[in-house]
């Protein structure tokens, strides 16, 4: 494994899994099964995966993560390098020799981390490019807007990094699968942490991003948070990428909350949190406790930019690279030795979105989205991070342990700057779909 904690070895470096109880095993459908067209099919030795993510915008950080993991697996699906993850998911067909015989190529789109100029580059890539599955986005408005046209044109819609409990609720698709967790797990893994660490009468402050991921992730940690005993004092919207929160941290300082609630992402994340450290509210007392301050969706990236500020503010997260499990180490050795740090959790899940996207056509025998969402609904797998998983068929959303960090008091290396205080059982964090709403459709193979 690499040594990301000793600072010697910050330098650019050169370079199975047990099946779980209850585990289904592949299910292989003959690709006689698929007689009728459709949309993109290869017909070379090829075939074209589209990976779309910001590489500007509040988000592009994580953007460029996203796209070094997508090189990572189609090298290793490809054959190239040491496989990584495809030596430890559990259960398999993939064998590091391309997808149904061809090799795996890609072309790229930058979101912007806009809707409009997201769908725009998807659409180019499947009309342009003949790709064949679209992946990618760090936001969750840029995730349903592309989730929604790639149901539209009959293209499977792999989601990246979307938070919002909305992409596999009322706006999920037939063609569309989220391997990230959400917003209603981030409130029901955290809220038992921040009572035992906070008590149950807190009085909380929200800034809250103004698109549906942040909508959706003030009110999940609203409802958790309030089901303690935690009073809301005020929850106000901020713009996406606004830059310099003063003028929203200032009324904090008079409200009377002795709680603030960033339901900020990215760089957003980083300059909120950054002045609220600035105007001293780490430092202050009110009503009798000491002020705390909470980032209920936390990344390393965000750490990082961060810097000393995260020291001991909790939150949540999809994965992280100190993960001890076979699949992560596999993964961190991999990512690692490519690039010379560790994988970031927008790193992970669009790694394993391609792999399980490859995996899933290879099982079904075919590239048809029908066939592929087959395969795909109701799979549980093992061996990728987190432990068993689900893709549960009635949402598509991905179930599996969710991951309480706090910043690291302490950090032994640039990269060490969250911990994990509990790994939450996917149980705890598993809810009736009903609740969200909406409606998945019928699956579109785009003929």
């Amino acid at each position: 494994m690499v040594d990301f904690l000793n600072p010697s070895r910050r330098g650019v470096l050169k370079g199975g899994a047990a099946v779980g109880a209850g585990l289904a095993m592949p299910t292989i459908f003959s690709s006689q099964a698929w007689a009728a067209d459709y949309l993109n099919k290869p017909t070379g030795d090829t075939v074209t995966f589209g990976f779309n993510v910001p590489q500007t915008g509040a988000y592009a950080d994580e953007g460029a993560d996203e796209l070094r993991a997508y090189q990572l697996a189609v090298k290793h699906l490809n054959g190239e390098g040491d496989g990584g993850m495809l030596n430890t998911m559990n259960p398999t067909v993939l064998t590091g020799n391309g997808v149904l015989g061809k090799k795996v190529a890609f072309v790229t789109g930058d979101t912007q981390t806009k809707s409009d100029a997201a769908r725009a580059s998807a659409k180019r890539m499947i009309e342009k490019d003949g790709a064949i599955m679209i992946t990618g986005g760090s936001s969750s408005g840029v995730a349903i807007a592309v989730q929604s046209l790639c149901q539209e044109a009959g293209v499977i819609f792999m989601a990246g990094l979307t938070h919002s409990n909305d992409t596999t609720g009322k706006d999920k698709r037939r063609n569309g699968f989220r391997h990230f967790f959400n917003a209603y797990m981030s409130g029901a893994a955290l809220a038992p942490v921040l009572k035992s660490t906070y008590g149950s009468d807190r009085k909380a402050y929200h800034l809250t991003a103004d698109y549906t991921w942040g909508w959706t992730q003030e009110e999940s940690i609203k409802n958790s948070t309030e089901a303690l005993g935690w009073e809301t004092v005020e929850a106000v919207r901020t713009p996406l990428g606004a830059g310099d929160f003063s003028q929203y941290i200032t009324p904090v300082l008079n409200s009377g909350a002795d709680v603030l609630i960033l339901n900020h992402y990215g760089k957003d994340m980083v300059n909120s949190l950054t002045q609220a450290v600035q105007f001293g509210l780490r430092d202050k007392q009110v009503n009798g406790k000491d002020f705390a301050i909470v980032v209920p969706l936390y990344s390393r990236l965000m750490a990082q930019g961060a810097g000393e500020n995260v020291k001991g503010i909790l939150g949540t997260t999809n994965w992280h690279w100190s993960l001890q499990d076979e699949g992560s180490k596999a993964f961190v050795k991999s990512f690692g030795e490519e690039y010379g740090f560790p994988p970031s959790q927008a790193a992970h899940t669009t790694y394993v979105q391609a792999i399980l996207y490859a995996d899933a056509c290879e099982r079904a025998g075919t590239f048809m989205p029908c066939g592929v969402v087959e395969a795909l609904e109701g799979f549980e797998f093992d061996g990728m991070g987190n432990g068993p998983t689900l893709y549960r068929a009635a949402d598509h959303q991905c179930f599996k342990n969710v991951l309480v960090v706090k910043g690291n008091e302490n950090p032994t290396s640039q990269f060490d700057l969250l911990e994990i205080v509990q790994e939450v059982p996917a149980e705890q964090v598993t809810y009736d779909p009903a609740i969200f709403g909406g409606e998945l459709g019928e699956c579109n193979n785009g003929v």
